[in-house]
C-alpha cells in the first residue's frame, strides 16, 4: 500500500506586494478554493503526529501553514479558510508581536505583525498557532545559552497567552542545522522548515518539508498538482533551488525574509 503523502504549504503575507513572500489576496482565495473543489482533506500538525502513533491518514492531504503572523492572516487569510473547515497554523515570533516586522531591512516594505488580543481571538475561532523563536534571529547563529531561550522564551509566552499547549516550531529563515534540530526537539513535537518537497509519515518530524506557494501562484498548475499531474513541475523547482542554493553558498548572499 502506498503511504500517504502529505503537503505542507508555506504561506506568509496574504497581499499585495512584491518578492516571495507575498501572495496577493485573490490568488491565495483561488489556492483554497481549488483545494475545496479537488477535495483534498486539510490535516493539522496534531493529526500528523497522531500518524506516527499509528492513525491513519488519507491518501493525500495538506496542512496550512503561515510564517510571521503578519496582520494580514486575520484580514486576508482567515476569512477564506473560515467557512470552507480550514484549521490553519501560524507561527509566531514573540517579540514582533504587535509590531512591525523588524527583520525587513527596508523600512518601507515592513508588515505590521497581529497583536495578542486578535491572536487570542483567532485562537478561540479554530486557528493553531506555534513558535517562531523570539527574535526572528538565524537559530544556527546563537550560543547554546540565547538559542535555548529562543525556544523556551517564545513557547512559554504563546502558552501563556493563549492557555494551551504549543508543540510546533518553525526555525526563522528555515535554518535549523543538526546541533539546533536537537535543541527544537528538546521543546516541540514538530519542526517545519523550507526544504522544497511533500512530506510523508517516515520524515523527520524535526525536519519537515514545505511546499512555497508562490511557487504554485499559477492557478492551473496549482489544479495539476492537486490532481497528482504536478510531479516534473516540483522536480524542476526543486532542481532550480538546489542550484539557487549552491550560488548563494558559493557568493555568501545573505538570507531571504522568511
Amino acid at each position: 500500500m502506498a503511504r500517504p503523502v502529505i503537503d505542507i504549504l508555506m504561506y506568509h503575507s496574504i497581499a499585495v506586494a512584491t518578492g516571495p513572500t507575498s501572495i496577493a489576496p485573490e490568488v491565495f482565495r483561488a489556492q483554497m478554493a481549488a483545494i475545496a473543489e479537488a477535495g483534498v482533506p486539510v490535516i493539522t500538525l496534531d493529526d500528523l503526529l497522531a500518524a506516527h502513533k499509528g492513525r491513519a491518514l488519507p491518501p493525500y492531504s495538506v496542512i496550512l501553514t503561515f510564517d510571521d503572523g503578519y496582520q494580514d492572516f486575520a484580514e486576508a487569510a482567515w476569512p477564506v479558510m473560515q467557512p470552507l473547515g480550514f484549521r490553519p497554523m501560524v507561527y509566531l515570533p514573540t517579540a514582533h508581536i504587535g509590531r512591525m516586522d523588524g527583520w525587513t531591512v527596508d523600512p518601507k516594505a515592513q508588515r505590521p505583525i497581529m497583536g495578542w488580543p486578535l491572536i487570542r481571538s483567532l485562537a478561540e475561532q479554530g486557528v493553531q498557532f506555534g513558535s517562531h523563536s523570539v527574535s526572528h534571529r538565524d537559530l544556527d547563529s546563537l550560543g547554546p545559552e540565547v538559542l535555548e531561550a529562543e525556544l523556551i522564551r517564545s513557547r512559554s509566552e504563546i502558552e501563556k497567552r493563549l492557555g494551551r499547549p504549543v508543540p510546533h516550531f518553525a526555525p526563522p529563515y528555515g535554518v535549523a542545522n543538526a546541533a539546533t534540530r536537537r535543541a527544537i526537539a528538546a521543546h516541540y513535537k514538530t519542526s517545519v522548515g523550507t526544504i522544497l518537497n511533500r512530506a510523508g509519515i517516515d520524515d523527520d518530524l524535526f525536519n519537515l518539508p514545505r511546499l512555497e506557494m508562490f511557487y504554485f501562484t499559477d492557478l492551473a498548475r496549482w489544479r495539476r498538482h492537486l490532481a497528482g499531474r504536478g510531479t516534473g513541475y516540483l522536480l524542476a523547482r526543486k532542481t532550480l533551488r538546489r542550484v539557487g542554493l549552491a550560488l548563494r553558498i558559493r557568493s555568501a548572499v545573505p538570507l531571504p525574509p522568511a
